[in-house]
């Protein structure tokens, strides 16, 4: 469980990195350039499969664990005070994850599924490589056939799907912004717990790395993450 808690935690840092390009004021090229390349990519497309397998392998894992721990004791404490021995999101774990789920499949089919199965705009960048000047047309029906970038008379033309566009659409749902945001809480919850958890399972509790360990574990994957992706809603929904 700790290893595929940390291989989702290095997806988490690149795939904030990629969606940074959200923020480029180029009416979505960069971001849709960087879509195509994340779905058509073979050796990306085979880390994307381990990614599925770690998610649902985590999710299964969790389950049998929580599972066990209630077996092995069936008969509650009489006395029960959880806040004297542990922090309050290391004991919410199961819930913090199951929202996390939640927002997983919900993730998912807003924008991998419809990416996937052409439930998304279509767009045609060109742009003179001379001003940089770049015009942006909508392409509807047979217009678009398949993702193409060329240059003609100095000019670079990019034809691709508008994941760019499905993103502002879906972000001008303040209920699906408000839950977003509510997810990411539940994330930096779960991450600031999670992330010191697992190195302290592969044995790394060394005084000597402990200090670095919490560092990371509260303001990298705690804090700096989970607003930047809360960030990207929150963005579209007040600028739209």
């Amino acid at each position: 469980m700790s290893l595929t808690g940390l291989f989702l935690c290095t997806f988490l840092i690149v795939h904030l990195i990629g969606n940074l390009q959200l923020f480029y004021n180029d009416q979505g090229k960069a971001f849709n350039d960087y879509a195509h390349f994340m779905t058509h990519f073979t050796p990306i497309r085979v880390v994307s499969y381990l990614l599925y397998a770690s998610i649902v392998i985590h999710a299964i894992y969790a389950l049998v664990i929580t599972i066990h721990n209630r077996k092995a004791r069936p008969v509650k404490y009489a006395v029960y005070r959880g806040s004297a021995n542990s922090a309050w999101n290391s004991r919410n774990m199961g819930i913090l994850g199951t929202v996390l789920l939640v927002f997983i499949v919900t993730h998912m089919s807003n924008f991998w599924w419809k990416y996937h199965n052409d439930g998304v705009p279509y767009i045609e960048y060109r742009t003179d490589l001379a001003t940089q000047e770049t015009t942006v047309t909508e392409l509807i029906g047979d217009e678009y056939t398949d993702y193409v970038k060329y240059i003609d008379n100095d000019v670079e033309v990019i034809k691709a799907k508008d994941l760019y566009k499905q993103v502002q659409f879906t972000f001008k749902n303040w209920l699906l912004v408000a839950f977003y945001v509510i997810s990411m809480a539940a994330l930096s919850f779960h991450l600031i717990h999670g992330f010191k958890s697992a190195f302290q399972t592969l044995g790394f509790d060394h005084k000597k790395y402990a200090p670095v360990i919490r560092f990371l574990g509260v303001w990298l994957f705690g804090v700096a993450i989970p607003i930047g992706f809360a960030a990207m809603p929150l963005y579209f929904y007040f600028s739209s």
